[in-house]
């Protein structure tokens, strides 16, 4: 078998057809091209098929690369995606939108070895696109069916992850959705360019083909108690994430003319999706014509400044308050931004906004931003190297439109659900035992950002799979083998990865 492997000798590293700059930021259409089946083959016969794996050590889903990677280069299709499908939930989201520059591709041996990574990301991608256009995706039709039935709060990827779980073990599942369409941040904060919203959109149509009820615009403490949730169904999951924008608690914020990130995606995806928005949400959402800065250097602040270049902005420019080498984003989204037009200063931190009234009643609209230049001292307990102020370094960039790309915190919970003994962490996550995902009142399980803070999407669906095995297992009345889980220490760890 191995005859059609380790041909990164002979075969060099190739990834899809990328659009032009010019073309790709005249609109939000995808940016690079599906590889045919010959390419993915190819690049997959690449693969080393490492005695230790680093890809799929790197992989939060754990995902067994090296073996799909071989049947795919075999050219048995259709068994490299079961392969694929048999620890992911979501490939076809995961090829698109998971950072496999910092997981799985970075750590391949061949990376590391200057032969250039096996292009994992795009051949997932590739296969579950080639699984979906040859009928092989079909709905959940489980053996039979079993008592219970399980409520999902939130239909982002943890959610949509365990439900997808839950029903192929022949659970009755109802996801509760606050927002008219489901997906969660898939839908409404990711980008089209880099997600297209018909692949999240067919996905959901698959859930409901497979017997799982979406209930759209109902807030859970709202529309519907959690206390009535609980009576109605034998386990609960909490997928609800984490959008409460972190403020810049400067002096100006509240003027006009700044824009939380969430929102600003928001507002981008429901124009995109033809949703009819008022002329004032368009004047006070959309980048066109403006002189834009974006604060924040995560994966979400690339988001935000790639989108403004598509709206057409006069300008565009990031200013994070470490350097390069430290943003937590991913380095392929940089430099995307970088080829797209957009502008990078580093070791900035805001200090006022101009032209801004202090006073929320009297905003008036910004002019722009008064920063501080900031140096690196030696990495702090978290590995992180810290942001110094320099002393009479102040500089002003002039901006009318500011978008804050800071991180994002939790709800709180315990009120919206009126649930006092809700197990919350100092920064309002739930706690959870792992690997069961289950708090310690008993039918009530959470998964994903709620749980691990501001995190990726390939982590929220590991942990709406384990929940689902959780949920499975605490039905079925099975020993569950848990462990108290320091949430504290890795929800700060987590949310981390997006802050500036």
């Amino acid at each position: 078998m191995r005859s059609s492997m380790h041909k990164f000798i002979e075969l060099e590293q190739s990834f899809p057809r990328l659009r032009s700059a010019l073309a790709r930021k005249r609109d939000f259409a995808e940016i690079d091209e599906v590889f045919t089946a010959s390419a993915s083959s190819a690049q997959a016969s690449r693969c080393e098929q490492c005695a230790v794996p680093f890809c799929q050590t790197y992989c939060p889903v754990d995902n067994n690369i090296p073996d799909w990677l071989m049947l795919q280069a075999e050219g048995s299709a259709r068994a490299a995606w079961e392969r694929l499908s048999e620890v992911n939930a979501l490939p076809e989201i995961c090829g698109r939108i998971c950072p496999q520059d910092r997981l799985c591709e970075g750590n391949c041996v061949l990376e590391r070895a200057g032969h250039g990574t096996v292009t994992i990301g795009a051949i997932e991608k590739q296969i579950a696109e080639h699984a979906f256009a040859s009928g092989w995706v079909t709905p959940i039709h489980p053996p039979f069916e079993r008592e219970g039935s399980v409520a999902i709060i939130g239909t982002g990827p943890a959610g949509i992850a365990a439900a997808i779980r839950l029903r192929e073990f022949g659970y009755r599942v109802t996801m509760y959705e606050a927002h008219d369409r489901a997906g969660g941040l898939m839908i409404y904060g990711i980008p089209n360019f880099k997600l297209d919203k018909k692949v999240v959109q067919r996905r959901v149509q698959w859930l409901c083909d497979s017997g799982v009820s979406i209930e759209l615009n109902c807030r859970i403490g709202e529309h519907k108690s959690f206390a009535e949730l609980r009576e109605q169904h034998d386990a609960v999951l909490v997928a609800t994430g984490v959008y409460s924008a972190r403020r810049l608690s400067i002096t100006g914020e509240d003027g006009r003319g700044v824009v939380p990130a969430f929102a600003y995606l928001q507002h981008s995806d429901r124009c995109y999706l033809g949703d009819k928005l008022s002329d004032e949400q368009h004047l006070a959402m959309s980048a066109k014509d403006k002189r834009v800065v974006v604060l924040g250097g995560g994966d979400t602040a690339m988001d935000c400044v790639r989108t403004a270049q598509r709206q057409g902005a006069k300008s565009v420019l990031c200013l994070y308050r470490r350097d390069r080498a430290s943003m937590p984003g991913s380095r392929r989204e940089v430099a995307k931004a970088e080829e797209e037009g957009v502008s990078f200063a580093f070791l900035y931190s805001p200090l006022s906004l101009l032209g801004a009234s202090s006073d929320a009643t009297n905003s008036g609209i910004i002019t722009g931003v008064r920063m501080q230049k900031m140096r690196l001292a030696r990495a702090g307990a978290d590995g992180r190297t810290l942001p110094i102020a320099i002393a009479g370094s102040e500089e002003d960039f002039a901006s009318d439109f500011l978008i804050t790309a800071l991180g994002f915190e939790a709800e709180d919970l315990r009120t919206r659900f009126s649930e006092p003994e809700l197990p919350t962490s100092d920064w309002g996550t739930l706690v959870v035992c792992k690997p069961s995902m289950r708090s310690s009142m008993g039918d009530v399980f959470a998964a994903g950002d709620i749980v691990r803070g501001a995190s990726l999407v390939v982590w929220a669906v590991r942990e709406g799979m384990d929940a689902a095995r959780g949920i499975h297992a605490y039905l079925q009345k099975a020993p569950l083998s848990e462990e108290l889980f320091d949430q504290q220490k890795d929800g700060q760890e987590h949310s981390r990865g997006l802050i500036a």
